[in-house]
C-alpha cells in the first residue's frame, strides 16, 4: 500500500517526518558568522586596549583578561607548527562548509557551527597579523587564576568555541546521532551486539 502525498504540501507522511526534515545550514552558518564576530570584536578590543597594559584583574582573581600572541594550537599547543595549523584550519572551514548542505541534525549544525567559527577567527588571525601570511600570532586574553598563563594557557573566544565544539562533537558521536538526525543504532545496516 503507497502513501497518500498531503493535499496541502504535496510530501508524503514519511517524508515530511523522517529523520532528515529541513537542512541546518542556515543555523551553522548563522552560529559560525556570530561566533567570528565576537571573536574577531573582542580581539580588536584587546588590541586597542591592552597592549602593553598590566593585566585586568576580575573576580578576585579568578579571571584575568591580558594580551598575549599564540602561535600555536588552541591554548599554545605546539607553538612554532602556525603554518601547519592555519592549512589544517583550512582544510577544516572547507570540510565544514561542504558538509553544511547535508546538515538535518540541530545539534550538528550547533557543534559544526562553533567549531566553524572558531577556526575562522583564529585562521584570519594567522593569515593577516605579523610575523606574516600563515605564520600570524593569534590574539588570546583570557586567563583563568593567572594574570601570565601559568595556571592554565591564556586563551580567546575562537579557542572556547572550538573546544565547547569539540566536546559536542564527541558527546554526538558517543550518543550515535548522525548529521541527518537519526541514530545509528537505528540504522539498517547498524552493527547489533
Amino acid at each position: 500500500m503507497s502513501e497518500q502525498p498531503d493535499s496541502s504540501t504535496g510530501a508524503t507522511p514519511a517524508a515530511a517526518t523522517g529523520p532528515r526534515g529541513r537542512s541546518r545550514a542556515r543555523l551553522l552558518l548563522v552560529l559560525a558568522a556570530v561566533v567570528l564576530a565576537l571573536d574577531l570584536a573582542t580581539k580588536l578590543v584587546v588590541v586597542a586596549t591592552l597592549s602593553d597594559r598590566e593585566p585586568l584583574r576580575l573576580l578576585g582573581g579568578a579571571l584575568y583578561l591580558t594580551e598575549a600572541r599564540n602561535t600555536g594550537a588552541a591554548f599554545s599547543f605546539a607553538e612554532g607548527a602556525t603554518v601547519v595549523f592555519s592549512l589544517i584550519a583550512l582544510a577544516v572551514v572547507v570540510v565544514i562548509v561542504r558538509s553544511a548542505r547535508r546538515m538535518y541534525s540541530t545539534a550538528w549544525a550547533v557543534t559544526l557551527g562553533l567549531v566553524l567559527g572558531g577556526a575562522l577567527g583564529n585562521l584570519i588571525d594567522r593569515v593577516f597579523r605579523d610575523p606574516g601570511f600563515l605564520q600570524g600570532g593569534v590574539v588570546d586574553f583570557i586567563s583563568v587564576f593567572d594574570p601570565y598563563g601559568r595556571v592554565f594557557p591564556i586563551f580567546n573566544i575562537a579557542d572556547s568555541a572550538i573546544v565547547c565544539g569539540g566536546v559536542l562533537g564527541v558527546l554526538l558521536a558517543f550518543r550515535g546521532i548522525e548529521f541527518d538526525g537519526s541514530r545509528s543504532s537505528d540504522r539498517p545496516d547498524a552493527v547489533t551486539g
